[in-house]
């Protein structure tokens, strides 16, 4: 008599299984990549080798990339245009000036072909490594590169820095060690294509957000997982809603985040202090950091800010959103000046 098939071990089997396939595929996929890059590398390096060693740089591309390229092309099909050899022999050049003397060449590339084909058009080097660690820290996808990109990242997170602490930035990466390291000013919300003068309610900008909210998650920073929105707090019979509240895994904490579309008063400043303080006395657990608030405003003034909250003050915080992409010229303007 055939026994009855058990649904439960033949699911476990599956899942089992499954996840070796996916793993496998993965460890394909990251090996052909780098393969790929180091591969480009070594291409780009024979090539400016050659041409420093022969004709003139103009001479040199119009004779020896061409014949080079249909020679390629002919015999291992597509990918080899003379576009891609003179992006390979670009990638040679830029990258081999930061690859550090212990380092080799296998231990340098772990991003895709993509992903450096973007990071080698940004000419400041330390912006350069600063997204390329993080692309890799965060693990980013060329979308979200250039998103992060586009809105000044760097420039913003600089702006909160003294000189030595920017050239960290690209050294490291962003590092979180406190809760000022997750706090940007200002944040960037052009991803909910609000205009920027346009009339909306607090509500409304609270939607959008949930309906963006893993380009929100990406733009809040590392470590964020979402807890709900308007979150209920009652006391003495009296409600109230902490618009959006967050968990950041790496400094272990609640974070609290406020939405206020006018310009911010102390009475937002003492409302989210307040928050702040039920939080840490009756929702956090015992081994978890204090909590953090945010008020996300569309004006502050730092006088204000600096004035209402205490002076050791390391919960509370105050930043603007703006909802177009941000003057990259102009950040770096403030970053010289400081």
């Amino acid at each position: 008599m055939q026994k009855e098939l058990d649904h439960t071990n033949v699911h476990n089997l599956y899942s089992q299984i499954a996840a070796i396939l996916e793993q496998s595929r993965k460890f394909v996929v990251n090996t052909v990549n780098t393969t790929m890059v180091k591969t480009y590398f070594e291409i780009g390096r024979i090539i400016v080798e050659d041409e420093q060693n022969g004709k003139p740089r103009a001479e040199y591309g119009k004779e020896v990339l061409k014949n080079l390229s249909d020679r390629l092309t002919s015999q291992y099909g597509k990918g080899f245009s003379v576009t891609n050899l003179k992006q390979m022999r670009d990638f040679f050049l830029v990258y081999s000036k930061q690859l550090p003397i212990s380092q080799t060449v296998s231990d340098q590339f772990n991003l895709s072909w993509s992903h450096y084909l973007f990071l080698m058009r940004i000419d400041n080097p330390q912006e350069r490594k600063f997204y390329e660690i993080e692309s890799k820290n965060s693990n980013w996808s060329l979308r979200e590169l250039k998103r992060q990109f586009d809105s000044a990242l760097y420039e913003r997170l600089s702006l909160s820095k003294d000189k030595e602490a920017i050239k960290e930035l690209s050294r490291q990466g962003q590092i979180i060690q406190s809760a000022s390291d997750i706090v940007k000013d200002p944040y960037v919300l052009e991803f909910l294509g609000l205009p920027e003068k346009a009339e909306y309610s607090e509500s409304e900008l609270e939607n959008k957000l949930i309906d963006k909210l893993e380009t929100f998650l990406l733009e809040l920073g590392k470590g964020y997982t979402f807890v709900g929105r308007q979150v209920r707090l009652t006391f003495d019979e009296k409600h109230f809603f902490v618009d959006l509240v967050f968990y950041n895994r790496i400094l272990q904490c609640f974070v609290l985040v406020d939405l206020k579309i006018g310009e911010l008063t102390h009475q937002d400043l003492g409302q989210m202090l307040m928050y702040v303080h039920y939080y840490d006395r009756f929702v956090k657990l015992e081994h978890e950091n204090k909590t953090i608030g945010i008020v996300l405003c569309k004006k502050k003034s730092d006088s204000l800010v600096e004035i209402t909250l205490p002076e050791d003050n390391s919960q509370i915080f105050a930043s603007k959103y703006q909802t177009v992409l941000p003057d990259k010229e102009e950040l770096i303007r403030l970053i010289e000046e400081k």
